[in-house]
């Protein structure tokens, strides 16, 4: 799925605040080998750079279109395009930084042990996943995608909730690591803007669905989409919209 940086970074600051909420809670000295997973444009990773300005920083990303951002911003860090299903770090990691990237893929039974896995001893993996897709921001998505001519191209891509409960990752790691930190957070984001949650969404999940369209059909979805999900994040009296967001933190040492 190619990405649009500019409409992933409209929303910046609200989507750096979790990334730095994981960033400070990572207890370590001076990291050697570090990787930033899913880096996109590098917001996340220049601040992994500035806190261990003498470890050897890498951005992976599978987005060309990010990371030919990030390059240009950023070259004293290493870039890689990759995979991030099937990236392993050529060397034993001292820290494996995900933010907001590994609800992207499956499997996440295999996934997590295989990371942990390429950690060196002391190594931590410190990862960051949106679980709101429960809520009406994800589930308008399957609602608009029923209810027009587009149905056909677009219900096949519906799934399930790429992110489990918490207790799921606490069963799963626990066992293969020294210590384990999990918890939950859920932001209250004040949005500013015509219909902000629905711009927000086009920049990660809905993207995929949009993708798969072609005018008029993917206006008509993206419209529908927009009526529904105003309704359910109403303008509030000051002309803001509030968009509670949950997200689960991992921080795993072995």
């Amino acid at each position: 799925m190619p990405w649009d940086p500019g409409q992933y970074l409209k929303f910046a600051d609200q989507r750096l605040r979790p990334a730095i909420d994981l960033l400070n809670r990572i207890d370590m000295a001076e990291p050697r080998e570090v990787y930033d997973l899913g880096s996109g444009t590098g917001n996340v990773t220049r601040f992994l750079k500035q806190r261990w300005p003498n470890a050897h920083v890498t951005g992976v990303d599978g987005s060309a279109e990010m990371l030919a951002k990030a390059t240009v911003a950023l070259p004293e860090i290493s870039w890689e395009q990759a995979d991030l299903s099937s990236f392993r770090p050529p060397r034993p990691a001292d820290l494996l930084y995900s933010n907001a990237a590994l609800q992207w893929l499956g499997d996440h039974k295999s996934l997590f042990p295989a990371l942990v896995s390429t950690l060196a001893p002391g190594g931590v993996l410190a990862a960051q996943m949106p679980r709101n897709f429960l809520a009406p921001s994800h589930t308008a998505i399957a609602e608009a995608a029923r209810m027009g001519p587009w149905r056909g191209k677009i219900e096949p891509l519906l799934r399930s909730s790429p992110v489990s409960e918490p207790g799921f990752y606490y069963d799963l790691l626990a066992p293969r690591t020294a210590q384990l930190d999990i918890w939950e957070t859920e932001y209250l984001q004040v949005l500013e803007g015509e219909n902000p949650v629905k711009e927000w969404t086009k920049g990660t999940w809905l993207r995929q669905f949009l993708d798969a369209l072609h005018e008029p059909e993917r206006s008509g979805f993206e419209a529908c989409y927009a009526e529904i999900v105003a309704r359910a994040y109403p303008r509030r009296a000051d002309g803001r919209t509030l968009f509670p967001f949950r997200r689960l933190f991992i921080i795993a040492r072995v």
